[in-house]
């Protein structure tokens, strides 16, 4: 609350170019509490803000920007601010800028960079997108196996400023191979005089530089550790993935099944950083595709309609019978999505979900298809409505929630199993497509249950 109240005196010493003043009010603010401020500021005051801090502060908070506010930020500055800047950033904050800004840009701010950083972005640029090669930092820190604790400390001390986390000691042989990692706790309590191989356990788990980000996410939370070594074929460790990298990939993750699971194409930026055409056509697309799959609703109805004609009376229930057909399917969609995303489950389950989708899909058909019968029942004896015909109408209610609630579930439980079994994102089955494909056959189901009960009286 403070530092809102503070913000109008920042404008103020903005526009009379008081710095100093300026980075002493600042001193006490966090990054991302800054990158807040610069989002409230207009454009011109945003540059001389970002420009009067110092280099270490100002290559932090750009780490915190959004991709369009930093290209927009770059535009502004010299070359030579440019490239301290670029120089100061973290190897895994340059490459995920470098890889977001467009081509010519990039070529741009790769001209501007050290050799020796040139070498490094390249380096990690090489590796196919969305590969945590691409996530990770090379500046980590390694001591040898043969070396004693004491040696092992001297480097930390010598070389650990550079390296983006010291939370864990990684421990290589003469070729770089990877051999364990050991808590930097651990080096601080042991003898000096021993050997850092005594306080290995072989116990350390890396990852491929060639696996996919979302690898990461997983043996994270599989292991509850906040950084992973990563390793080259020939085991080598060549890099670090840390905690705040993998939490902004769990993000983007989440955000797309978010959006594909509620019929759309995921967003490549940020809501309000969407063109409007961009949005249009992310969701066109999907909702044609679900407008055509209702049409075949209309097809079955037509199929119907002599029934209907006979039986006007069933029309009154068919909002109630497929929107229950599609809630339950929407239902077992998202628990299979998501169990599939965490790996609660894989596709050598899909027996044991089949089994397990049907037998709730069977009770949770009951309990609404009880409900529907005594609801007829009840209203029949309270008004008559139903005349002679209203055990034989309850009936058809009740049997037709248990069917098209039993299918729902088990297609809203198959979908995201065989998506995944032919190579797509299982958040592509989503709760719309589901309940598309639950609306067609659940009117099949509904009247096929008509004709069996009411053939020969009201049809």
């Amino acid at each position: 609350m403070l530092k809102e109240l503070l913000k109008p005196d920042i404008q103020d010493l903005i526009a009379i170019r008081n710095w100093t003043a300026l980075r002493e009010v600042l001193s006490s603010w966090s990054a991302p509490e800054i990158a807040d401020l610069l989002l409230d500021l207009e454009p011109g005051d945003r540059v001389l803000l970002f420009k009067s801090l110092d280099r270490d502060l100002s290559s932090e908070l750009f780490s915190y920007m959004e991709t369009d506010d930093q290209d927009a930020l770059l535009e502004v500055l010299t070359n030579h601010e440019t490239r301290e800047l670029l120089s100061a950033l973290s190897p895994d904050d340059r490459t995920t800028l470098l890889e977001e800004l467009p081509a010519e840009i990039t070529q741009r701010l790769l001209s501007l960079l050290s050799p020796e950083d040139l070498k490094e972005a390249r380096f990690l640029l090489g590796y196919p997108e969305q590969s945590i090669g691409r996530l990770m930092t090379v500046d980590f820190l390694s001591v040898r196996a043969e070396w004693s604790v004491s040696e092992g400390l001297s480097y930390i001390r010598t070389h650990g400023k550079k390296s983006e986390s010291i939370n864990r000691i990684y421990i290589t042989d003469s070729r770089g191979c990877l051999q364990d990692d050991i808590p930097l706790r651990s080096f601080i309590f042991a003898d000096p005089d021993a050997k850092i191989s005594s306080l290995m356990d072989g116990s350390v788990v890396s990852l491929s530089a060639f696996e996919d980000q979302e690898a990461a996410v997983q043996v994270m939370e599989k292991y509850d550790i906040s950084e992973l070594p990563v390793i080259d074929s020939a085991g080598v460790l060549i890099g670090i993935v840390t905690f705040d990298d993998v939490m902004d990939i769990q993000e983007e993750e989440a955000t797309e099944d978010f959006q594909k699971f509620g019929g759309m194409e995921a967003l490549e930026k940020p809501y309000d950083a969407t063109a409007l055409i961009a949005m249009v056509k992310k969701r066109a697309g999907w909702l044609i595709l679900l407008f055509l799959g209702e049409m075949l609703t209309a097809t079955a109805l037509a199929y119907f309609e002599q029934e209907l004609d006979k039986a006007v009376i069933l029309s009154l229930f068919l909002p109630l019978i497929i929107s229950s057909g599609g809630n339950s399917g929407s239902q077992a969609a998202t628990l299979i999505v998501r169990a599939l995303s965490i790996n609660e489950i894989g596709l050598k389950d899909w027996w044991f979900v089949l089994q397990r989708e049907f037998f709730s899909g069977l009770l949770l058909g009951l309990i609404l298809g009880c409900i529907g019968f005594f609801r007829i029942m009840l209203w029949s004896m309270a008004t008559g409505i139903y005349g002679d015909q209203a055990i034989h109408i309850g009936l058809t209610i009740g049997t037709s929630l248990i069917g098209v609630v039993m299918w729902g579930t088990l297609s809203g439980s198959m979908l995201p199993l065989l998506m995944k079994k032919l190579g797509f994102d299982p958040a592509t089955s989503s709760a719309p497509f589901v309940a598309t494909l639950v609306d067609v056959t659940g009117i099949i189901i509904y009247f096929s249950a008509a004709l069996w009960f009411l053939r020969g009286t009201l049809l």
